[in-house]
This record gives structure tokens, C-alpha cells and sequence, in this order.
């Protein structure tokens, strides 16, 4: 396994083991760049099929969270995402990235199904996405523009998502 491959994954643990460091970061302190065009990824849809990304850049605002269904900051940040997406859903693409890190596809959907998780979701089981977007985290959020470029990046369970989508408006 390759040492940033690692990396992340211990990276990914970081929500559980320090929580409350993890709020205190600011939005844009980690990952992929603001003003950066939004990278293509190949990732696996619950079923077994590849989908790229890259396919949504630049063709519809994009809110992607790279997440896990064990992730306490992710479940602390699901009611806003439900909102937002409820809010929103008409206009901006919403993408769950399910990290392959103590989980399974099978594992994922259960969870969406019991969780009522209506927007698509995605297995990222080699880490392209997570190494695309430079993800440092679950609870990672990223949201992209019209045009493509990654216009905010946050992390943790308080992110104010109403504001950051807004963005890319």
C-alpha cells in the first residue's frame, strides 16, 4: 500500500480520535485549493458501476462530502445536509463520497436506507477521489461551481452549509 494511501487513512480516523480539534479548524485550512478547477475521480456507485466525477465539473454547482457512516462529525453535520439538499436539490448536485476505511458498500447503503440519504452516494474504494480532492478527513465537504471551480472546502459537523453553497450560486 503506498504511504499516502497511509497516510489518508489514518488521516480519516482523525474525526473519531479528536473531535474537538477537528471543529476548531477553519473551512479552507485543509484539502484541495479554493479557486482550483475540481479534479475527475472515478469512484463506485453502491451497485458496482464506475462513475467519474469529473463528468459533473463543470456542468452543475457540486456539493461532494467525503464521509462514513460511522463518522460522529459527519451525523453531527446529516440535518443540515438533509436541509441543504432539500433546499437546494433542484440546483446543485449532491454527492456522498463513502471513504473505504472500516466500511463496505453494503455497509453504506444499509446506513442511507435507515438514514433516508436520497442524493447520490458513491464508494471511493481505492482512494482516487479522496486523493483528487486531497481530502484530509471525512466530515470533508467541497463545494464546486458551475464553471468548475472549487469555491469552499470545510471540515467538521458545524459547517454552516446554507452559506457555502451559496457560493456557488
Amino acid at each position: 500500500m503506498p504511504l499516502v494511501r497511509m497516510l489518508r487513512i489514518a488521516l480519516f480516523a482523525l474525526p473519531v480520535l479528536a473531535a474537538p480539534a477537528v471543529r476548531s479548524l477553519r473551512a479552507q485550512d485543509l484539502g484541495i485549493e479554493v479557486g482550483k478547477r475540481a479534479p475527475a475521480a472515478v469512484v463506485t456507485t453502491l451497485d458496482g458501476k464506475s462513475v467519474d466525477l469529473g463528468a459533473y465539473v463543470g456542468k452543475t454547482p457540486m456539493f461532494i462530502e467525503f464521509w462514513a457512516w460511522w463518522c460522529p462529525n459527519c451525523r453531527e453535520l446529516e440535518p443540515a445536509l438533509l436541509a441543504a439538499e432539500k433546499k437546494y436539490g433542484s440546483r446543485v448536485k449532491f454527492i456522498g463520497v463513502a471513504v473505504s476505511v472500516n466500511e463496505t458498500p453494503k455497509q453504506v447503503k444499509a446506513y442511507t436506507d435507515k438514514h433516508g440519504l436520497k442524493h447520490q452516494i458513491v464508494f471511493d474504494t481505492d482512494g482516487n477521489a479522496a486523493d483528487a480532492y486531497d481530502a484530509p478527513a471525512t466530515s470533508y465537504v467541497v463545494i464546486v461551481d458551475r464553471t468548475g471551480k472549487v469555491v469552499y472546502t470545510g471540515l467538521g459537523g458545524t459547517q454552516d452549509l446554507d452559506a457555502a453553497i451559496k457560493k456557488a450560486l
